[in-house]
């Protein structure tokens, strides 16, 4: 049986929806040479900023029971460096190309989607995790009129479609999917990470030292499927779902529950294969069940 794994997010052909989680993947150096990159929908970049950022200080990851914390600060080496290293070494790969883009205000974000208007890339994805220096430090995620608001702006400026990444560290995610559709966004992607700690007993310190991390791995999936299938009957945007994929099977419940892709994030620190996989998993998943086109099993969950 031939089998269909094409997907499509605004207007943009994906030749299956498995993609890397932004900040997990770099841009895929130095996974290439345990992953086929070709065999990959899409790479999605670590977060670029218009200028380079140093991070937190260290120690800034952690183990945690079924994933890990993290508290890296984005570092980035900016947004000229990634121009003239990352995009050429993409380009050698039959896959598509999404930058994740960072910023501390809006007019960082906007300095960085106009940098990369006339680039070879396919898509952007806002990380609106970001503390908003404008606001107080909240993130502008955590805000519906802030999304609103950075969504509107970036969309006004960006050549590329434009893909939200949601925080999921907000009372109701429903509602901020809701502003970023109303805002022009393309497509929205979900969860980033969730807010924890981890304290050493023994040390009596705080494992990280930025005392909180973004927590992901298997310990959120529930969460993740929870909130993809909120969003995905909140809003009409294609959804990219993601949060504790380990498996094909894991994948295959987020679209069950409404997402049209999914990106693996930490796996890939555990299992540098673990995007290959699943690819093949997926597959092997379609055949069983006499799946013909991928896109019978998007939002296919039944009560």
């Amino acid at each position: 049986m031939k089998l269909n794994t094409k997907i499509k997010i605004a207007g943009v052909e994906f030749k299956n929806p498995v993609m890397t989680a932004s900040g997990t993947f770099g841009s895929g150096m130095e996974y290439s040479e345990f992953t086929d990159l070709n065999r990959l929908g899409a790479v999605v970049t670590k977060g670029v900023a218009n200028v380079p950022w140093e991070g937190n200080p260290t120690p800034r990851v952690c183990e945690t029971y079924g994933g890990m914390l993290n508290a890296i600060g984005l570092q980035n080496p900016g947004l000229d460096v990634f121009i003239e290293r990352d995009i050429p070494f993409l380009k050698k790969f039959d896959t598509k190309i999404i930058v994740n883009v960072c910023g501390r205000s809006i007019a960082d974000y906007v300095e960085v989607v106009e940098g990369l208007s006339d680039q070879p890339v396919d898509m952007l994805e806002i990380n609106v995790s970001c503390p908003n220096v404008s606001h107080g430090g909240i993130a502008f995620g955590q805000n519906p009129d802030c999304l609103f608001e950075i969504t509107k702006e970036i969309k006004a400026k960006a050549k590329q479609p434009i893909i939200m990444k949601l925080s999921p560290n907000v009372t109701d995610i429903a509602e901020m999917a809701k502003a970023a559709e109303a805002a022009g966004a393309d497509a929205i992607s979900l969860i980033n990470t969730i807010t924890g700690m981890k304290i050493d007993i023994h040390k009596r310190k705080f494992a990280l030292a930025n005392r909180t991390g973004g927590l992901s791995g298997p310990a959120i999936k529930p969460v993740a499927v929870r909130m993809v299938y909120q969003a995905a009957n909140a809003v009409k945007l294609p959804i990219i779902g993601m949060g504790g994929i380990a498996t094909a099977e894991d994948a295959i419940e987020f679209m069950l529950a409404g997402a049209t892709a999914v990106a693996v994030g930490m796996m890939n620190f555990v299992n540098p294969y673990a995007t290959g996989e699943i690819v093949s998993g997926i597959e092997d998943y379609m055949h069983r069940y006499n799946i013909r086109s991928i896109s019978e099993i998007i939002g296919a969950v039944t009560d």
